[in-house]
């Protein structure tokens, strides 16, 4: 009994799903109802077995399928690639500011163990950019303190500018990949309005595939390389600030120990004391004239 009504209920639904589909309807299912019941579910089960999986492209397929603008945008990623290596090494604090010498350095000038041209020779020979901070704070030594800071100011400059090298390559690449993008999605844009003029494209969506995918593969592409390009580009900028603020310190513990309040006044050199003993001959001959 059970067996029947269930016979009963697949014959009605498949009748069912069969009329809905825009198949015949089963008027009669009559003794032979099996057998039409097999005969329907066949069509209905073979396609769904030998439906082939999502078609998939590879890496050179989708730059192909993005057009000429896809040659601009790898060139643009090939870049972004190549800075980054070259900034991430460059950019290293054991690089910028090594531990050793600033130590060694700063140890030797509060035990007063150098002098100016020994400490010039030993910033010469680290060449690092925190060296070179020290050189300009050097090179004013015996001064006053406001003059060694600007010496460190000035020095602090150029190491900045040193640091923040390749910056504008990578803030172009940020700027320039979401453009190429936008400039492929409107042509990919173009190229499926041109197949809807030219053609009946509108009841043949295979024609207008080429133009939709070359304008949404382009703007995918321009946007997975502006983005990264614009976090790597914020992050190398947070750091180059952060070693700046450490340098800047370190200058300012040297400043005591090279200017002019710290070291005692500075000697007279000989063109300072020969300018008395010329200002007071004019007032001799003038009291020798008078007598």
């Amino acid at each position: 009994m059970a067996g029947a009504i269930g016979l009963v209920m697949v014959a009605w639904a498949t009748t069912g799903f069969a009329q809905f589909d825009g198949g015949p309807p089963m008027l009669d299912p009559g003794p032979g109802a099996t057998s039409s019941i097999g005969s329907v579910a066949e069509p209905k089960a073979t396609p769904v077995a030998a439906e082939d999986p999502i078609p998939t492209k590879n890496l050179w397929g989708i730059v192909r399928s993005g057009g000429v603008l896809m040659i601009p945008l790898g060139a643009c990623s090939l870049l972004l690639l190549a800075f980054v290596f070259e900034r991430a090494i460059s950019l290293r604090r054991a690089r910028i500011i090594p531990k050793p010498f600033v130590r060694r350095f700063l140890e030797q000038m509060r035990g007063g163990e150098l002098d100016r041209d020994t400490a010039l020779d030993l910033c010469e020979e680290s060449g690092s950019p925190v060296s070179e901070v020290f050189a300009g704070a050097v090179r004013k030594w015996g001064r006053p303190a406001v003059e060694v800071e600007q010496g460190i100011i000035d020095a602090g400059e150029r190491v900045t500018n040193s640091l923040r090298r390749y910056f504008r390559v990578l803030n172009a690449i940020a700027t320039v990949s979401p453009l190429l993008g936008l400039l492929g999605t409107v042509v990919g844009m173009i190229a499926a309005f041109n197949a809807i003029a030219t053609s009946d494209a509108m009841g043949r969506p295979e024609l207008l595939a080429t133009g939709i995918s070359q304008a949404l593969l382009t703007t995918a592409a321009g946007l997975s390389i502006a983005i990264p390009a614009l976090i790597i580009y914020l992050f190398f900028a947070s750091r180059v600030d952060r070693l700046i603020i450490d340098i800047d310190a370190l200058g300012q513990e040297l400043v005591p120990l090279v200017s002019a309040e710290e070291m005692g006044p500075r000697p007279k050199t000989a063109a300072a004391t020969k300018a008395p003993a010329a200002s007071k001959s004019p007032r001799r001959t003038g009291r020798t004239a008078a007598a």
